[in-house]
């Protein structure tokens, strides 16, 4: 089995306990991941959906299993918990398995960099509450969701690739996109005014490497839609990758360059094209 070599890894809304969850691909993942730290950024085991309903697949304990393999043998494991596995957010400071549980973190990457790490949850706008449209919005989520895990099951009867319909929805729905860019502007400027290099989230389930007036917005995506992972190199650059049956990389920052720069946006391509636009681009080693 190949390897995966690479300094850190960051991986964020994994929300296992729901049949949305790509965990074969993440299992796959990590059995061929070889690291110094790992980052579980949020919304790994999801909480709220158990507390309504219980579902759980033998591949989602593996999960958990790999995970704490890794610990065992020595890598840096982070767990900062999000908004679905708040709970967790009560055991900060104490360590599980090898697992160290922290509300947030500081990652200073191999060229000295320094990334804030938080799952996210804490830019949502003040105004967002249990309103009807929060519900709407909900509903339509979990529709495009379910719409996902169909032509998921039916590309795989067809031997066809894995092909994450909903960041093409997103990137065709103005509103979506309009909260993504002004998430992405408040991230940025905490980073600015704390005095970091960068921030590293998750939350919006939308992978993207930016550059913001000097400060990298760097988001790991998720394993419901997407099925990404940031992971950082060892000199230093981070990277976004797609992992599926089709490796692709999306987007790239060293100090030298960023890929994709904000006017690409290759993050709101539909993943084959950004494949042959990133062909460039290799995964970290």
């Amino acid at each position: 089995m190949a390897t995966f070599h690479c300094r850190s890894a960051f991986i964020s809304d994994v929300h296992l306990g729901t049949p949305d969850c790509k965990a074969r691909y993440l299992l796959d993942f990590l059995r061929k991941l070889r690291c110094e730290k790992l980052y579980l950024v949020g919304d790994i085991i999801d909480m709220e959906s158990l507390a309504r309903r219980t579902w759980w697949h033998a591949d989602h304990g593996a999960v958990i299993a790999e995970v704490l393999d890794l610990a065992r043998r020595g890598v840096e494991v982070i767990y900062i918990p999000g908004n679905h596995d708040a709970p967790v957010r009560g055991l900060a400071g104490q360590s599980f398995g090898g697992v160290k549980i922290a509300l947030d973190a500081v990652h200073e990457g191999a060229d000295g960099r320094r990334y804030h790490v938080s799952h996210g949850d804490e830019f949502d706008p003040e105004q967002v509450g249990r309103t009807w449209m929060v519900h709407l919005g909900e509903v339509m989520h979990r529709f495009i969701c379910w719409t996902n895990r169909r032509v998921h099951a039916m590309r795989s009867r067809m031997e066809l690739p894995y092909l994450p319909l909903s960041i093409i929805v997103k990137s065709h729905i103005g509103k979506a996109l309009a909260y993504i860019r002004a998430y992405e502007e408040r991230v940025a400027n905490d980073a600015r005014e704390r005095g970091f290099d960068g921030h590293i989230c998750g939350h919006i389930h939308f992978g993207h490497v930016r550059d913001m007036d000097g400060v990298l917005y760097l988001n790991d995506g998720d394993w419901v839609e997407h099925c990404t992972v940031l992971v950082e190199d060892h000199t230093g650059a981070m990277e976004l990758i797609h992992w599926s049956e089709q490796v692709a990389p999306l987007g790239r920052a060293s100090r030298e360059v960023v890929l994709p720069s904000p006017a690409a946006a290759l993050a709101l391509a539909p993943l084959t094209r950004a494949k042959l636009d990133l062909s460039e681009l290799r995964p970290a080693a």
